[in-house]
């Protein structure tokens, strides 16, 4: 039996994360339908010269990873008990070269992201607020169970991040030191028969690694990564002090505990630094700094290189005109990927060059690599298309050469193959700035309908493969799909961030607009059946096609989208938005239009979305019953719809709530743009 491309795209394995050592190995993160079909599995493929292996099995989703060059794999997984049941938090676990997975360590709270150093395993914890070891945060947290309470009380921002609910507990960073026998440990941990003398031996007889946790500067961790020995790593730390809200400041911190942690680099109202990667030889690391976003300053982020013995810091590549976060494929040469013209390219240089040169992909194909690595002297990455699912390759750092991987998730399931045609559109800004568009065509001469697809960010760009705001369903229904990148999309150099940067319903709209124009004027496409549709800043784009276009539009389609940008700027969980918002807010408030809205709209929110939150969706959805312009139906009842998701974040991820997303879009398309009704999915109830 036939699936359709909905649910063939729904169904199909997912390549996640390309995992590396540098001593050559290569490990795919995998995703797939579970059994029941009605939620993802995680799981873990080693790519080899011989072929495929598979690392893990069964219904547990595997979580983080860390390699071993000896073919050790730790992993995170919430794995079946005896009794049946799925714990509650992410074991820690290890699979040897050959056999199977031993359990190494359990906790409340499970683990986070790991990093394997020379002689230990470096991990991030989530740790009750009051405790400073494990035995304290075991037992503060059995006492915060067990008298049911839930509450939080904060002293700093945010409180939430995009879909969680932030405290009692705090980031830490923990090391656990490897024992030189670590499976023969592992077995006697399984026989009960440890000789434990810590004073929580009772409660993890059968841990085989114990974590000491790391002193930390004050704030919350928010990002960090370690040298290679495991014995440094640079920690980036989110803060509220005097007039800064949730700035990050970023710290060297000695994870062997011998010395205090050293500022490197405090945050300001201007600038802010993230760590990015340790050269092999530790002796200097690549960081970002961010130029932030302001009233009067434009988002700009540039590498920078800081000697770790000296502690000067020199700009990295500084003729570059593309965002970048290199990484080190030797002690002398840096590697990065970045958005390009609608693509990506691949680039390489060294420490001293003024920009490093074009390596692989680039401006004359239609790829862009992502999630790059080092692995046995060559480059590996994930490359995808706006028309082609990922797969892995192999570069070769001296000639450029791409080679295609054995791919992990093709050899279970077929991948996508996406309809129609792909082509490009360029037009011409008010300003004369020249921007461009992928066009996805559906089979037949048309004319077609089509619908607009506006990106987020505000800053991305339309050059890789989604499994979240596919055209392919859209296409296979019939729909031309445009792919704008106006003003502010990323690949087009500085100067392209800062034309809408402060002017989000500005150039961004009108370059929208004139890619619009010159895909109707096209045979191919109907002019007549056109929709507008968005997420995040795309449903932002989206509330504001509505309030300034008529009825050029049959339906506009926003979702996770900013409706009132005051709102909005107290109640996100990103300091960052509301204090260059506030010369906009006058201009460039799309509630401010709610009169001008002519059209039925589908309203898209998912109540756990603290990055714009569901208030906004809520406030939009009442303008709209109360205010807008937009005619009733035969009945007197309202056209406009609320597709409403009680557990979703600002991304719609559960295998079934993700097909009624685009089915109950596509409805709504082919009702307002085609003239078709179609039946809601039983599903909804």
């Amino acid at each position: 039996m036939s699936s359709s491309p909905l649910t063939a795209l729904l169904d199909a394995a997912r390549l996640g994360a390309l995992l590396t050592t540098r001593g050559g190995r290569v490990v795919a993160k995998v995703s797939r339908p579970d059994a029941k079909g009605t939620a993802y599995r995680t799981g873990l493929v080693e790519i080899t010269d011989a072929g495929l292996l598979t690392l893990t099995r069964g219904d547990a989703s595997v979580g983080t990873v860390a390699l071993a060059e000896d073919g050790t794999t730790f992993f995170t997984a919430k794995r079946t008990g005896e009794d049946g049941s799925e714990a509650e938090d992410a074991q820690l676990w290890g699979l040897p070269p050959r056999g199977e997975a031993r359990e190494l360590a359990s906790r409340p709270g499970g683990f986070g992201d790991l990093h394997l150093g020379k002689d230990a395993l470096v991990a991030q914890l989530s740790v009750h607020s009051q405790a400073t070891t494990e035995a304290e945060h075991r037992e503060l947290s059995s006492r915060r169970e067990d008298a049911k309470v839930t509450a939080v009380l904060h002293d700093g921002f945010p409180t939430r991040y995009w879909s969680d609910d932030l405290g009692p507990a705090r980031e830490v960073l923990a090391v656990a030191e490897l024992p030189r026998d670590l499976w023969t440990a592992a077995a006697v941990a399984e026989d009960g028969d440890t000789d434990a003398e810590s004073s929580d031996a009772k409660d993890t007889s059968r841990s085989v690694l114990r974590f000491r946790h790391v002193a930390l500067p004050p704030g919350r961790l928010v990002d960090w990564v370690a040298d290679d020995a495991g014995t440094r790593a640079l920690v980036s730390m989110q803060d509220s002090v005097g007039e800064l809200v949730g700035v990050p400041h970023l710290h060297l911190v000695d994870l062997t505990g011998a010395e205090a942690p050293r500022l490197i680099l405090p945050g300001t109202a201007e600038v802010e630094h993230s760590p990015v990667s340790f050269s092999p030889d530790g002796r200097r690391a690549v960081v970002s700094r961010e130029q932030t976003w302001s009233g009067s300053a434009s988002l700009d982020v540039r590498p920078l290189l800081l000697d770790l013995r000296t502690g000067d810091l020199t700009e990295l590549w500084p003729e570059l005109d593309r965002w970048v976060q290199p990484i080190w494929l030797d002690d002398a040469t840096l590697v990065a990927e970045s958005d390009d013209t609608g693509r990506g390219s691949l680039w390489i240089g060294g420490l001293e060059d003024a920009a490093p040169r074009l390596l692989a992909f680039g401006p004359e194909q239609e790829l862009s690599p992502a999630g790059i690595s080092v692995a046995g002297g060559a480059i590996i990455a994930s490359v995808s298309g706006v028309a082609s699912p990922p797969r892995p390759v192999r570069v070769d750092p001296a000639s450029g050469t791409v080679t295609d991987l054995p791919h992990p998730a093709g050899a279970s399931s077929p991948q996508p193959v996406s309809p129609g045609t792909l082509t490009e559109v360029t037009a011409t800004g008010v300003d004369g700035t020249g921007v461009r568009a992928w066009l996805r065509l559906p089979e037949g001469e048309g004319p077609h309908p089509l619908v607009v697809f506006a990106h987020g960010g505000p800053w991305g760009s339309w050059n890789a493969w989604t499994w979240r705001w596919n055209p392919d369903p859209f296409v296979a229904a019939g729909y031309a799909v445009l792919l704008p990148d106006p003003a502010i999309s990323t690949g087009y150099g500085q100067s392209m961030i800062e034309r809408g940067q402060h002017e989000l319903g500005g150039a961004p709209f009108t370059d929208v607009m004139a890619l619009t124009d010159a895909v109707i004027a096209r045979e191919d496409v109907d002019a007549e059946r056109t929709a507008f549709a968005g997420g995040s800043y795309g449903g932002y784009m989206a509330n504001w096609v509505a309030g300034h276009t008529g009825d050029r539009f049959r339906c506009i389609v926003t979702h996770a989208s900013l409706w009132d940008t005051r709102v909005m700027g107290r109640t996100t969980d990103n300091a960052g938005w509301e204090p260059p918002m506030r010369t906009q807010n006058d201009r460039f408030d799309p509630s401010a239009s709610v009169a001008d809205i002519e059209v039925p709209m589908l309203v898209i929110h998912g109540d756990k979305d603290y990055r714009v939150p569901i208030s906004q969706g809520h406030a939009l959805w009442y303008d709209l019953l109360t205010f807008s312009a937009t005619p009733k139906d035969e009945h007197g009842r309202t056209r406009h719809r609320f597709l409403y998701f009680p557990d979703e974040g600002h991304w719609v991820l559960g295998r079934g709530n993700a097909q009624v997303w685009y089915e109950t879009f596509l409805a709504f398309l082919d009702e307002h743009v085609r003239g078709e009704h179609t039946e809601r999915p039983a599903t909804l109830g």
